[in-house]
């Protein structure tokens, strides 16, 4: 086929915009734990019938080292299995030897949803086809054909009407987004056009059903390709956009691997100096990101999640690198994580055991005080207008 370079990413003419629709979604935010099983049962499995064997895999399982390694496998092989390297060299799927032949079809409405599956298996095997990312952003239109999938459903979101069949489908779409965010080719020019932006209103979204909660992670993977790869450039453009609360709601509501790849994600933006002041440049960001964080790790004191308190921990040693920041977590760092309540849960962790021990240590140095003060609570912080 032939490829030619992409002038323009103007949103397609039809459906909403994505500030529209991020707008038009303001669910009251729900502080639960997480994603309760019984939720799932509310798929009705006869709905599933039309969508790929693929997506019946349960949301709960495992990213193996992904997130700890900063994402570096796609969040996207969460949902779907692995395509072997070895199978497909097999030819067991003759498509995924035919990229060029598979973006030709996205714009054949009754091959797209085929070609977008095929491609999805296609981003799994970087190995063999590294060079997918420039392929999709410069086809002429995929680029455009991908966010049209993704604006399709906006009226959907609210009310919550999603079916698993639109649900896997649009995040097909995501996962392909997911691999140009990830090469080094194309990420700035996917900055550039502002593609984020047309994921937020799926982040925006409170609904725990597998649909949402599938959408809501696949779309934490792009974002988190993103910032897994320590560029200033890419926490200044997700700071100047909705990120940080947007991230804090899944923070909140999420299922255990939704909230820890929104951690992750609050975790890179702080690690970067940009990031670290934005959070601690007023009282109002500093306490909700602290606010959240101070939940989860009450959570997580009776349902232990030893990935997603690392990643917890690993923003608190962060904010209290600076000086403002670790005067406040005197008195309102949780007193769990400095009692014994999470040994056992770090027992085989000694890097994040000694990321905490490092946190209690900053806290207690800061103006001669002793580790163990009496938690004020965010809201005592706040009001004295100290910080």
């Amino acid at each position: 086929m032939s490829i030619l370079p992409q002038s323009s990413l103007n949103p397609p003419s039809e459906g909403p915009s994505p500030t529209s629709a991020s707008s038009g979604t303001n669910a009251e935010r729900s502080t639960d734990a997480g994603v309760d099983a019984s939720s799932d049962a509310g798929v009705d499995a006869s709905s599933d019938a039309g969508v790929d064997a693929s997506s019946d895999a349960c949301i709960d399982a495992s990213i193996e080292a992904s997130i700890d390694a900063g994402i570096d496998a796609s969040i996207y092989a969460s949902i779907y299995p692995r395509v072997d390297a070895n199978t497909a060299q097999a030819s067991k799927y003759p498509k995924l030897v035919s990229a060029e032949q598979l973006v030709h079809d996205l714009f054949e409405k009754d091959l797209r949803e085929d070609a977008l599956q095929e491609l999805c298996r296609v981003a799994l095997l970087r190995e063999i086809f590294q060079d997918l990312a420039p392929l999709l952003w410069h086809s002429f239109g995929t680029i455009a054909a991908l966010l049209q999938e993704i604006v399709s459903i906006y009226p959907y979101l609210s009310p919550p009407t999603l079916t698993p069949g639109a649900s896997n489908r649009v995040c097909n779409a995501l996962a392909l987004l997911q691999c140009v965010a990830s090469h080094q080719d194309t990420r700035t020019l996917f900055l550039n056009a502002h593609i984020p932006l047309y994921l937020y209103p799926f982040l925006n979204t409170t609904s725990k059903t597998r649909p949402f909660e599938y959408l809501r992670l696949t779309s934490l993977g792009v974002i988190g390709a993103l910032v897994k790869v320590d560029d200033t450039e890419v926490i200044s453009f997700l700071l100047s956009t909705e990120i940080i609360p947007l991230c804090l709601r899944t923070m909140e509501m999420g299922s255990e691997l939704s909230k820890t790849v929104a951690t992750f994600i609050v975790q890179k933006i702080l690690l970067d100096d940009v990031g670290l002041h934005y959070i601690c440049a007023t009282a109002e960001r500093f306490f909700a990101v602290g606010r959240v964080l101070g939940t989860m790790v009450q959570s997580l004191a009776e349902q232990p999640s030893p990935r997603l308190l690392k990643h917890i921990i690993r923003c608190y040693l962060r904010l209290s690198d600076n000086l403002r920041a670790c005067e406040a977590l005197r008195n309102c760092l949780p007193e769990i994580l400095k009692d014994s309540t999470f040994t056992g849960c770090l027992r085989d962790d000694p890097v994040t055991k000694r990321w905490l021990q490092q946190l209690v240590h900053n806290v207690a140095a800061v103006g001669g005080m002793p580790a163990h003060q009496p938690a004020g609570g965010i809201e005592h912080m706040h009001g004295s207008g100290g910080h």
